[in-house]
């Protein structure tokens, strides 16, 4: 492929990259999965390093609260209650218009997880609930596709880079997701900006080194960052590759081909919301509009219909079969008001 000399130049006269390491970042495929506070810090690396495609996904729609640290959104943006993937995808597309850029506004979900991560040679972890994480993991074992994971709260932060058959997964570190409201969220604890940028350092450089094939210098161990009181920690952990591990030794996929495959509520980081799926079906977004005028205040784009049922509940209402219920994290308070107002 032809490299543009002049945008990259600066990267490539560092010399573990050079010419031939952008050649490989053109050719390589990346998927992000979440487009929140490090996904889009990740996804503006990515851009800017001139990785050649980028399939951004993420559920969610931008609110006003996120743009304390959700770097590529703006105020209208917020405004317009634009999808993220959207959102992030014309913001990334301004900045580097010789990329390929694939934005899905939806859940991933064991349904889809398949389709959405395959054909790509790295998966960036920008998410927000650890069920994500898990089915990220198990497609990775399964495909032999590395991914990088992060996390941040507060002003603390994690990352990690698996690469199946050589690094213990995540289900070898972490046998078992954290239990509903037993880990902080933005939510609960807050979160400044400045965590964000130093996970997503990591993580970011930690791809850079993968895409160009810099295996040797690859972070093995699991690193933690507290900036408010000054503390980093670098964790070996290659000697808890466990051989019992469910997902990579017994190859089980629990989280991609799960037992339980109802609709699933997930409480969701950054504000009060449930999300409730009903399945594979077609919402006719015209049509509920029309049908829910007379329960408040409508907002209607493209993407995407907003409801206000009363003074703390909202619905976000998506074409395929997503439903955010706003202002509870009740799930059984949430199913009801999705089945009077919806129908399931």
């Amino acid at each position: 492929m032809n490299i543009d000399m002049n945008r990259y130049s600066r990267q490539m006269l560092f010399a573990p990259i050079g010419p031939s390491g952008q050649e490989k970042l053109g050719q390589a495929r990346v998927a992000i999965v979440g487009l929140g506070a490090l996904g889009t810090a990740l996804a503006n690396h990515m851009a800017r390093a001139g990785v050649g495609m980028l399939r951004l996904i993420d559920r969610d729609f931008v609110e006003e609260s996120n743009l304390q640290r959700q770097m590529l959104f703006d105020e209208a943006d917020a405004q317009n209650f634009m999808p993220k993937a959207v959102a992030a995808e014309r913001k990334l597309r301004a900045i580097n218009s010789t990329l390929t850029l694939e934005a899905h506004v939806t859940d991933l979900t064991w349904k889809n997880a398949e389709s959405l991560l395959s054909g790509v040679d790295l998966i960036l972890d920008g998410s927000d609930n650890f069920q994500v994480r898990y089915l990220v993991n198990d497609f990775s074992v399964k495909h032999g596709v590395p991914w990088i994971y992060g996390g941040a709260v507060s002003a603390r932060g994690m990352s990690y880079t698996i690469r199946p058959g050589v690094t213990p997964c995540l289900r070898c570190l972490f046998p078992d997701a954290p239990a509903p409201g037993t880990t902080e969220t933005c939510d609960t604890a807050g979160v400044i900006g400045p965590i964000i940028h130093v996970i997503a350092a990591y993580q970011a450089t930690e791809a850079l080194k993968l895409l160009c094939g810099a295996e040797e210098v690859l972070e093995t161990r699991m690193r933690h960052i507290d900036l408010w009181h000054n503390q980093a920690q670098a964790l070996q952990v290659s000697a808890q590759k466990n051989d019992q591990c469910p997902c990579c030794a017994k190859r089980q996929w629990d989280y991609l081909d799960p037992v339980e495959k109802e609709a699933q509520e997930i409480s969701m980081c950054g504000r009060q919301s449930v999300q409730i799926s009903l399945g594979q079906v077609k919402l006719d977004l015209d049509s509920l509009t029309e049908r829910l005028r007379h329960v408040g205040e409508t907002e209607r784009n493209p993407f995407m219909l907003r409801v206000q049922i009363d003074e703390q509940h909202r619905l976000a209402v998506f074409p395929d079969g997503r439903i955010l219920v706003q202002g509870t994290t009740d799930t059984a308070l949430a199913k009801n008001l999705v089945a009077k107002y919806i129908g399931f």
